[in-house]
């Protein structure tokens, strides 16, 4: 996949920031073999959460072995204007960024991320209220809603969230949304009844045995609840109809 679907499809996108960082490039092929639809970047400058991780080095030698994927940036970054171009060099499809973040301006830094040929997602935390997003998402791709504390993995699934993503559902059916953190083969139901289509899933698949049947299965879960709960078709092509 190298662009985001017309409509909300249930995509399955793995949290590398899991996996095993000496071998990242086997990891991410491994993870592909298995059925990922996407990979999950997690992007940490030490300052707007406390951890470091990788940056646009690693990812543009992980885009020279694995060309066939979608990459989508989570920018978890004080100053996210500052790594547009880098990101966009390294070969990401997707840019995400905190509203919380250091921002003068919203809309610039959307049309940025635009002409740098990357789409814009916009991701908020627990405590920020969903309707802040409201004056940006008709330019956006993605909405992410955090469903942890940001900048740490292995956190519990917050299930509160789902009010955030029932909203958005329900007054821009169209919008890709996507869910991280906690989510497992027991949470990722709530993800999907809630109208979630872009899964983040971390350690759950990472340490997984079964990796393909495991994705699979988040698939087949939210491809159901989309289906059931807000008329979106998904035909055995698994190619999406309103």
């Amino acid at each position: 996949m190298n662009s985001l679907p017309k409509y909300p499809k249930a995509l399955i996108g793995p949290s590398i920031l899991s996996g095993d960082l000496s071998s990242l490039t086997n990891e991410c092929k491994s993870l592909v073999d298995a059925g990922a639809d996407y990979l999950h970047l997690d992007v940490m400058d030490g300052h707007f959460v406390p951890n470091l991780t990788i940056g646009h080095p690693v990812i543009k030698c992980l885009r020279k072995h694995i060309q066939n994927i979608y990459f989508d940036a989570h920018m978890m970054v004080s100053n996210p204007k500052q790594w547009i171009e880098s990101m966009s060099d390294a070969g990401v499809n997707q840019y995400t960024f905190h509203l919380e973040s250091n921002i003068d301006n919203v809309q610039e830094l959307i049309r940025k991320i635009k002409e740098a040929n990357m789409n814009v997602g916009i991701g908020i935390k627990p405590d920020t209220d969903v309707k802040l997003l409201e004056p940006y998402i008709n330019d956006i791709d993605v909405v992410l809603i955090m469903t942890v504390e940001p900048g740490f993995g292995g956190q519990k699934f917050m299930p509160d969230m789902m009010t955030k993503v029932k909203w958005i559902r329900e007054n821009f059916p169209l919008m890709n949304i996507e869910v991280d953190g906690g989510i497992t083969l027991q949470t990722v139901d709530k993800c999907g009844e809630a109208g979630a289509n872009l899964i983040v899933s971390g350690s759950a698949l990472i340490d997984s045995k079964q990796r393909s049947k495991d994705i699979e299965l988040m698939r087949h879960s939210v491809e159901e609840n989309l289906s059931k709960k807000f008329n979106i078709k998904i035909n055995n092509n698994n190619k999406c109809n309103n």
